[in-house]
């Protein structure tokens, strides 16, 4: 019994696809690249790549697998949330102002948007209280707002506007239902509308019911109300409900698997990665805790780290906490509310800072001829100019240089898309060993922006005491131990590598009917692995926490600086 998750990942150009089997153990996965358009601060792909690459990739891992396509039980789709547009035939819209007809998605960390989300936000609505109190131009809402303010004829072709998961398992079995992840963590849509309705074990695709017309009217969108909320949804599903009847003819070919094949509701990326890694826990914390085992998923969150970091935890009630999305009904954990954090740029920070430094390529060159990552090799340069320097810890290393990591704004807690990024303590060195330090600066300054996530979140209700963390950045030694110290909590890695991959795998499972639901099937195909215990030295929270200070000082002192030039230009 065969479990085919897929994937897209858009800034790492690459769409990915993996087989499990009924255990949750991946035993093969494939990738394949796809394009991507970056222009005038606008980041856009074509949903037509996309597919052939997701198509691509499924073939391969299931020839890696040594898996027959009849085999394959159950498929999932997760993918960014980006906003993708389709004329009444499937054939892609140009959301592009080159006017590139390819160029039908734009990709969900695009800021093309960012005064139209002020204009939203004006409004005031009260479904904004469901998006810590305002909405992101990360949204689809401020998206779709640009598009008829600047392509007027892209709006009016547009026949289906959806999330790019939601559209690839639109495409491959020709079901328009909705997922109620997307919706309402990226269009406002109130899945809450739907407790009273049925729960998840009745697995039924539900009449949209949550969809808050007084708002799309107010902020100028009031067309896409029409037809029963034709272009954006008229029904709505739990992550995992089967779609259509599996896959088609067409789209069955095309993935080399068998004509009706189970497909479930798609889920965000994050968010199957959420849904990957949630439940593993190791057996020893379930007896030291002695808690209520509906509870104990309360006490976690987890980060999905990779070219940005998603910060989500759940609650068995709604909890309000400004700057931070949600809360959203069964957008992750069906009928539990889900809290979502987020830092808009965290691996592709990394990267930014690393690569762009005079000694990255020479340092680069070097740790490929030794087999190693250039971020490994940063790591043994920060060991050894610890023991030369014999510093008490590699933390201490930048005592006098700090990071505010709002390169591409904050998204939270503090809700800022306009923030920018901080660098104190520069000198005229341009050596490796100060790229090690800024690189370091740089990680310590994205794990006290979750510090301040957690805080925030405990502060408002939540009692998050454990981190699970999955993506690229989670391959990362030091980085995960920089975390675990600055935030004082254990870290929970899966015994898979690939937890998007098994979330997604798991949305096949369970519309192939192998588990009654989706929470079911985590708690079986999850599995813990190594866990990251935080530094008990004292000496080293008092540092941290001394750093925390000046991290939280820093955009405090932007706030000032910005009013000061504001002022003075005005």
């Amino acid at each position: 019994m065969y479990y085919q998750a897929s994937i897209c990942k858009c800034i790492e150009v690459e769409t990915n696809a993996g087989v499990f089997d009924e255990h949750g153990k991946l035993l093969s996965t494939s990738s394949s690249p796809i394009q991507i358009w970056k222009e005038c601060g606008c980041i856009e792909q074509s949903s037509t790549d996309i597919w052939h690459a997701i198509c691509a990739a499924v073939r391969a891992a299931c020839s890696l697998a040594n898996v027959a396509g009849q085999d394959v039980v159950g498929l999932g789709f997760a993918a960014t949330c980006s906003l993708v547009a389709v004329d009444a035939d499937g054939s892609p819209v140009t959301v592009s102002l080159s006017g590139d007809a390819r160029r039908n998605v734009i990709v969900w960390m695009d800021h093309r948007a960012v005064s139209q989300a002020e204009q939203i936000n004006s409004n005031k609505s009260p479904v904004l209280q469901y998006c810590g109190g305002g909405i992101s131009p990360e949204m689809q809402p401020p998206k779709l707002l640009w598009v008829k303010e600047n392509l007027q004829e892209s709006w009016s072709m547009a026949f289906r506007w959806m999330d790019l998961s939601d559209w690839l398992a639109y495409r491959a079995t020709g079901d328009d239902t909705r997922s109620l992840c997307t919706t309402v963590c990226k269009w406002t849509y109130l899945g809450h509308a739907h407790m009273q309705q049925m729960n998840e074990n009745d697995s039924q695709a539900m009449e949209a019911c949550g969809w808050d017309d007084v708002f799309w009217e107010e902020i100028g969108l009031g067309d896409l109300v029409e037809g029963n909320h034709a272009k954006i949804g008229r029904s709505v599903a739990f992550p995992g409900h089967p779609l259509g009847s599996g896959l088609t003819a067409a789209a069955a070919q095309e993935l080399g698997l068998a004509v009706g094949t189970p497909v479930g509701a798609s889920l965000i990326d994050a968010h199957a990665g959420g849904v990957g890694v949630m439940e593993s826990m190791p057996a020893s914390h379930f007896q030291a805790k002695g808690v209520d085992d509906s509870e104990t998923i309360t006490h976690r969150m987890v980060l999905v780290c990779g070219t940005s970091t998603c910060h989500m935890a759940v609650s068995r009630s709604k909890i309000f906490i400004p700057g931070v999305w949600g809360p959203f009904w069964s957008a992750m954990v069906p009928e539990y509310w889900l809290t979502e954090g987020g830092q808009s740029a965290t691996g592709a920070l990394l990267d930014y800072v690393v690569e762009n430094h005079v000694a990255s390529p020479h340092l680069a060159d070097r740790a490929a001829s030794q087999s190693l990552s250039l971020y490994e090799s940063l790591n043994k340069i920060l060991e050894s100019t610890m023991q030369e320097l014999k510093a008490p810890f590699v933390a201490s290393l930048t005592q006098d240089l700090h990071v505010l990591p709002d390169f591409h704004g904050n998204r939270s807690p503090i809700a800022d898309p306009l923030a920018k990024g901080m660098i104190s303590g520069l000198t005229l060195d341009s050596s490796e060993k100060q790229l090690a330090l800024l690189y370091l600066s740089t990680l310590q300054g994205i794990a006290y922006g979750t510090r301040h996530i957690v805080e925030h979140c405990n502060a408002h209700g939540h009692k998050i005491d454990t981190l699970l963390a999955c993506g690229g950045l989670s391959k990362n030694r030091l980085y995960l131990q920089e975390h675990a110290n600055i935030i004082g909590c254990p870290i929970i890695l899966p015994r898979e590598n690939e937890s998007v991959l098994l979330g997604a795998a798991i949305l096949g499972a369970v519309a192939a009917k192998k588990f009654p639901s989706l929470h079911a099937a985590m708690k079986v195909l999850n599995a813990a692995g190594e866990v990251v215990l935080p530094s008990q030295d004292p000496n080293m929270k008092k540092y941290h926490d001394a750093k925390y200070r000046v991290f939280r000082d820093l955009y405090e002192q932007q706030l000032s600086y910005r009013s000061i030039m504001a002022e003075a230009l005005s």
